[in-house]
């Protein structure tokens, strides 16, 4: 069929007070002032102790967030929060395996107890193998999935329970550039698998929560100056490929990816859900 002119629902068509979309829910369209602003917010954020994770606690702290950290490194996590609160920021460090769905309900309800909410979570825990696919164990790629899928889910599952009885929530889930390409040379196939379903957990739970006020979307950072690159990023020749083949020619530092992080726990991205955001200099594009 063609039409001479664009179509458009006349009035007698729809009833705009009976679609739910335009009711005005629970924050629903409200931006305000400070879009970006976390102030009141609680965020719980896995693998806080370093590298990303700590990088992202300190843009969430900064935009005004009360923030937990959580890692399997307890002592870390608990540095890490008395970083925070020097900022003036409430902050809780505590020791977590999220590869355990006992000790994530522990560590959800500290959170609970200690700020009452959880509005933002950061799924940030994460591991990699570098093991060829002929060499790897069984026990290698399990442990490579536990965490960085398994544990993403269980976090989203514990956490997603509290925020659907407050209809209200942000979850980031930290995925990869290698969710849609392949690591030159570096053997990672469990890294891959896990963050391909990363991407893939963060869409669906992204449709699955939409009605209840919960947005879910994912970070898919690339070569960052992090602990867990820092393997490679001291091979000379290995540090100067990556480079070569990142338009930008750099590797990014921790920082440049706390902005991306509150842009998605903010009112800033109340419309934005089930989307992944690369942050590669590049890399992907060629």
């Amino acid at each position: 069929m063609i039409f001479s002119k664009p179509w458009a629902p006349s009035a007698e068509q729809v009833d705009p007070s009976s679609i739910p979309n335009l009711r005005g829910g629970k924050g629903e369209g409200k931006v305000g002032e400070n879009p970006f602003g976390l102030t009141g917010k609680v965020a719980l954020v896995t693998g806080g102790a370093q590298g990303l994770g700590l990088s992202i606690a300190h843009a969430l702290a900064e935009a005004g967030a009360s923030v937990v950290l959580a890692d399997i490194n307890g002592p870390g996590a608990e540095k890490a929060a008395r970083e925070l609160m020097s900022l003036g920021r409430k902050a809780l460090g505590l020791a977590a395996d999220v590869t355990s769905a006992a000790e994530i309900a522990g560590m959800v309800q500290r959170t609970l107890e200690e700020f009452g909410q959880i509005d933002i979570l950061v799924n940030n825990a994460g591991i990699n193998r570098r093991i060829p696919a002929l060499e790897m164990s069984e026990e290698d790629w399990r442990a490579v999935i536990d965490l960085n899928l398994t544990g993403v889910f269980l976090c989203c599952q514990a956490v997603g329970r509290h925020m659907v009885e407050r209809r209200q929530g942000r979850i980031i889930n930290m995925a990869s550039m290698n969710a849609f390409i392949v690591a030159r040379d570096r053997s990672l196939s469990a890294y891959c698998a896990s963050k391909g379903g990363v991407v893939m957990l963060t869409k669906s739970l992204a449709a699955e929560w939409a009605p209840y006020g919960i947005n879910v979307n994912a970070i898919a950072p690339g070569y960052f100056r992090t602990p867990l690159n820092e393997p490679w990023i001291r091979d000379p020749v290995v540090c100067q490929r990556s480079i070569d083949l990142t338009p930008q020619r750099r590797i990014a530092a921790p920082q440049e990816i706390g902005p991306t992080a509150v842009y998605l726990a903010s009112a800033a991205s109340s419309f934005v859900t089930g989307q992944v955001i690369v942050i590669d200099g590049g890399y992907t594009i060629w």
